[in-house]
Order: C-alpha cells, then sequence, then structure tokens
C-alpha cells in the first residue's frame, strides 16, 4: 500500500509531536539531582556574566610572556638565510626551516626562543640542526653571540633618535 504525499507528512509530523511530548516536564524522576546541579552550575555562570560580551573580555586569566624587541628583530636580522616557518611574537618563538648561509655549504635550520623583555643573554635560546644532526656547542654559541651584538647596536641606534 501507498501513501500519499500529504498522509505521509501527516504521519511525520504526528511522529515529531509524540517525540516531542516524551521529554522531561518537571520534577519526577531519576534525572532530578543531575538537572538540579546542571541548573545550578548554568545559573552561577550567567550571574557573573553581565552581558555576552563579558566571554570575549578575559583579562588576567592568561599569561603573556614579554619578548624583547630588540632581540627579535637581531634574530630575524642574523637568521635572514633561513626561511621563516613559523613565528610567534607573543610566545617569543621563531621556528627556521633549512638553509645555507652566505659563503658556506652546509644547510642549517634553527629555533629561536625569547622569553624575557630584558636585554640579556638569559632571555636567549637558540636551537640549532643540521640534515646530519645537532650543531656544535660553539656553533650555536656564536650565533647567539652575533644576534645579541646585533640586538646591542639596535638599541644603541634607536637612542640616538
Amino acid at each position: 500500500m501507498r501513501l500519499g504525499k500529504g498522509a505521509a507528512l501527516g504521519i511525520v509530523a504526528l511522529s515529531l509531536g509524540l517525540v516531542a511530548g516524551c521529554g522531561d516536564r518537571g520534577p519526577s524522576g531519576a534525572g532530578d539531582e543531575t538537572s538540579q546541579v546542571v541548573n545550578r552550575e548554568v545559573r552561577s555562570v550567567v550571574e557573573s556574566r553581565t552581558s555576552i560580551w563579558d566571554v570575549f573580555n578575559r583579562q588576567g586569566e592568561e599569561n603573556t610572556v614579554k619578548v624583547n624587541r630588540y632581540i627579535w628583530a637581531a634574530s630575524l636580522d642574523v637568521l635572514d638565510f633561513l626561511p621563516i616557518q613559523s613565528i610567534d611574537p607573543f610566545t617569543g618563538v621563531i621556528v627556521t626551516g633549512y638553509g645555507t648561509p652566505p659563503g658556506g655549504g652546509r644547510a642549517y635550520r634553527a629555533t629561536v626562543l625569547i622569553d624575557d623583555p630584558a636585554l640579556d643573554a638569559r632571555a636567549l635560546s637558540v636551537a640549532m640542526q643540521t640534515r646530519s644532526g645537532p650543531v656544535a656547542e660553539s656553533t650555536v654559541r656564536a650565533v647567539e653571540d652575533a644576534i645579541l651584538n646585533r640586538a646591542r647596536q639596535l638599541r644603541i641606534a634607536d637612542n640616538k633618535l
């Protein structure tokens, strides 16, 4: 037996009405305790916020890392021969891909972390490697020294303005 379009729609509407009527309409079952806890949590969230825009104004809930701008700029200057893969000025991380320095034959890649607003050697951490493995500590130290020297030059030039 085949139903017409109107009859099929009527059956669907009746089914939806029956399903909608099966919901919990009041405190008369095993789910009362759970629904009361959920309602209390929802009320506490609603009462703590004055408007919907308060969700976006969460000041003081996230920690930010202050990055020294001179070390940041100097890192980009000194390592300009390396292609940048990712960069995040808010956390102070620069990740580069492999690149060959001018006049060199070996490809390097570097990760730089700047985690202090002070123009100080403790604010800078550099990790480097080649395609065959880690780089010698003296090479990493030379790159860190070059970045710090360039940062000091940028700061001196900035104070002359």
